[in-house]
């Protein structure tokens, strides 16, 4: 199978700043980097690399744009939303294309990833005519008071690689719907779906200058987002990666007191209790862990099995993991396509390789996979580890990786004590059948996201974030257009 465009002229590769699609400013005009297939390691285009000067205008634009926009009725402002999402569906065959071209996750996965990245920008077009402010009772006669949400202004938007349609629709989707205009810097691994998505929104009737997008590698991101942290007209910036990006994110958004939403790191415990329904505790760990590789922020990182039932699951767990379809997303048979570049395999390397000198048996995987048909170094085999222990870099660090670490539990209360002995919590998730322990687990994690009996969590009416260093914020459901909004408190007197 080839990876080919019906409509080739979804491929981006300048910027687009205020509905116009340009190169650098600043004498930088020749400046690229290159987009690789990292199942092949080919080259897919050169996009342009962004600066300071494609920042600033980027937020000129938006700035510019920004009184006609919230000035648009809220049902004019749904249908346009709405019309981006039927252009999203209609295009979803060439936007998983893109995904998988770029990212390497299968095309099942890539056109999977287009409809959930829709289910987002479709919701929150409803929502944007669903806006209601409060009448509060007033304390004396005469008065009428008031709470209206506004828009908060022009909103940074930053995304990561892993899920390039879904993260950049999740963010834009809610800010526009409030009102807001926006600049966005996508990942520079995977810009060009999120280059697609955004001419598919100024073909939905977006106006120009509401929705702005600079394109810019690793190197010439901070430059790019420097500016819009030092903006004071940038009053939000909504970020979804590491922990210590969004922390530097927040020091230096404080001279501005811009609005955050950050969704970081984590490091997810997955419980199986001993009255598990194990086939399905089985299931559920697999669509959890094995989305995108393992390449996700709220996939299982710490499993955790009761000694009674461990050799059981481990069995069961091993035998699926080992029938796992691993190739490029050419190939319809891929269920694990190649990590996004080599530095994301030389961490799941190190971390296997850290487990096994101490203590840790590999039963499953292991090892890099190599052969005709896997033309690039960026394959590693799903592997399972048994006799896992905390003092283990697995056990610390996100891997972000196909590996399933497995540690044996023997009491609740150590169990529990384990999932939260750690700074991240976004996910979590087990497995029981007991009622009452459900509630008890349930309230004990230290988790923004509890799973029960489901590995399948995200859906667009709930919110989606977490706590501790895994951050704050909600995307997702009703509280995340009010992530986009501001409260403003009105009294009127002298009706009497």
């Amino acid at each position: 199978m080839t990876l080919t465009l019906t409509r080739t002229d979804l491929i981006r590769t300048r910027h687009c700043i205020g509905g116009q699609w340009v190169d650098n400013r600043d004498g930088r005009e020749a400046a690229r980097h290159a987009v690789t297939n990292p199942a092949d390691l080919s080259a897919i285009a050169e996009v342009a690399d962004g600066g300071a000067a494609d920042a600033q205008a980027a937020a000129d634009a938006a700035h510019a744009a920004f009184a006609s926009w919230r000035a648009t009725p809220a049902k004019a402002g749904a249908a346009i939303v709405r019309k981006w999402h039927d252009l999203i569906q209609a295009h979803a065959q060439d936007l998983g294309k893109l995904i998988s071209l770029e990212q390497g996750k299968p095309l099942a996965e890539g056109v999977g990833e287009v409809q959930y990245a829709a289910s987002y920008v479709q919701w929150f077009a409803e929502q944007a005519t669903r806006s209601n402010g409060e009448i509060i009772p007033a304390p004396v006669s005469g008065r009428r008071m008031m709470a209206v949400p506004e828009p908060v202004g022009v909103v940074a938007v930053i995304t990561p690689w892993n899920f390039p349609a879904a993260m950049i629709a999740r963010k834009i989707a809610p800010a526009l719907a409030a009102g807001c205009t926006v600049v966005a810097k996508p990942a520079e691994d995977t810009p060009l779906t999120a280059l697609a998505l955004v001419l598919l929104a100024h073909e939905a009737g977006v106006p120009a200058g509401v929705l702005n997008i600079v394109a810019a590698s690793r190197a010439q991101t901070p430059a790019v987002v420097d500016v819009w942290l030092a903006d004071d007209r940038v009053r939000k910036i909504s970020f979804t990666g590491s922990t210590p990006v969004g922390m530097h994110l927040a020091r230096q958004s404080a001279a501005t007191l811009k609005k955050l939403s950050l969704e970081l790191g984590g490091n997810a415990p997955f419980i199986v209790f001993e009255d598990a329904e194990l086939d399905a505790a089985v299931d559920g760990l697999m669509a959890a862990k094995f989305r995108n590789g393992g390449q996700t922020c709220v996939c299982p990182n710490r499993v955790y099995v009761h000694e009674a039932v461990h050799d059981a699951f481990v069995a069961k767990l091993a035998a699926r993991v080992g029938a796992l379809k691993v190739g490029p997303a050419s190939d319809t048979s891929s269920q694990i396509g190649p990590m996004i570049n080599a530095r994301a395999v030389e961490k799941i390397e190190r971390h296997v390789n850290d487990a096994v000198a101490k203590g840790a048996r590999v039963v499953v995987g292991g090892r890099r996979l190599q052969g005709a048909a896997l033309a690039s170094p960026n394959y590693y085999a799903p592997t399972v580890l048994v006799d896992a222990t905390p003092a283990m870099d697995c056990a610390c660090e996100e891997t972000f990786g196909p590996v399933v670490p497995v540690t044996r539990f023997s009491t609740e209360a150590e169990v529990i004590a384990q999932a939260n002995a750690t700074p991240y919590g976004l996910a979590a998730y087990f497995y029981s059948q007991d009622v009452r322990r459900i509630h008890r687990v349930t309230d004990a994690l230290e988790a923004g996201i509890v799973g029960v009996n489901e590995g399948a969590l995200a859906a667009e009416a709930a919110p989606f974030g977490g706590v501790k260093h895994s951050g704050y914020g909600r995307e997702g459901s009703v509280h995340g257009l009010e992530d986009y909004q501001h409260l403003k408190y009105v009294c009127q007197g002298g009706l009497q």
